[in-house]
């Protein structure tokens, strides 16, 4: 079962980590995890670009070391980019010195393929041990979200997918998507229609 919406309680519990912006403005921060991915990434950059909207990549190492191009065009076309380690970790299931590692090998290919410096980190899964959280703190923005699509939930249909999504939308939000093979088929159904309610309700987009 997905958890569209963050409890309240939760942000309050964990405060080192960036669970939404100010809800005093009507911006809202779109996210994409687990790319970059031909055929899907793309797709993402063509519908952001034909709404002139801007989102953020947390980009796995690994995509980025097999596809720089596609990589690249993220940054070339206005958005930001985030890290979310190179082989795509589970930090429940790693030991600290692993996935410090691997955090800082995603942070090594981005900064020689595409020349920018990714201070921003989403775990995979949203699963970080308090051990990981101490040794990374002090050098990346940890960003988790308010609003989660679901997008990779292969029992949700598509109308839950947007439906929830846009019904938990507001100032500030930080929504997750997923520009990957397993949930495309439906992003493809959702991102489109989702993105038409971002302009009708007047949001604007901002990185992160």
């Amino acid at each position: 079962m997905v958890i569209h919406h963050v409890p309240s309680i939760i942000p309050r519990l964990f405060k080192g980590f960036t669970w939404n912006k100010s809800r005093d403005i009507n911006k809202i921060y779109l996210t994409f995890d687990d790319g970059p991915v031909p055929g899907v990434t793309d797709y993402v950059l063509d519908l952001l670009q034909s709404f002139d909207m801007k989102a953020t990549f947390f980009m796995v190492g690994d995509n980025v070391r097999k596809y720089p191009q596609l990589a690249k065009r993220v940054i070339n076309e206005g958005h930001a980019v985030g890290n979310h380690t190179f082989h795509h970790l589970n930090g429940f299931k790693t030991k600290d010195e692993i996935y410090l590692e691997d955090i800082r090998k995603c942070h090594d290919i981005v900064s020689e393929k595409l020349g920018v410096e990714a201070r921003c980190f989403r775990p995979p899964y949203g699963r970080l041990k308090k051990s990981q959280y101490e040794l990374i703190k002090s050098e990346w923005e940890l960003i988790m979200w308010d609003v989660l699509s679901g997008d990779f939930d292969q029992n949700q249909s598509s109308r839950t997918c947007l439906e929830k999504t846009q019904q938990y939308t507001r100032n500030g939000s930080v929504i997750v998507f997923h520009d990957q093979p397993k949930a495309f088929p439906v992003l493809e159904q959702v991102l489109e229609p989702y993105l038409y309610f971002i302009k009708n309700n007047k949001y604007q987009t901002d990185t992160l």
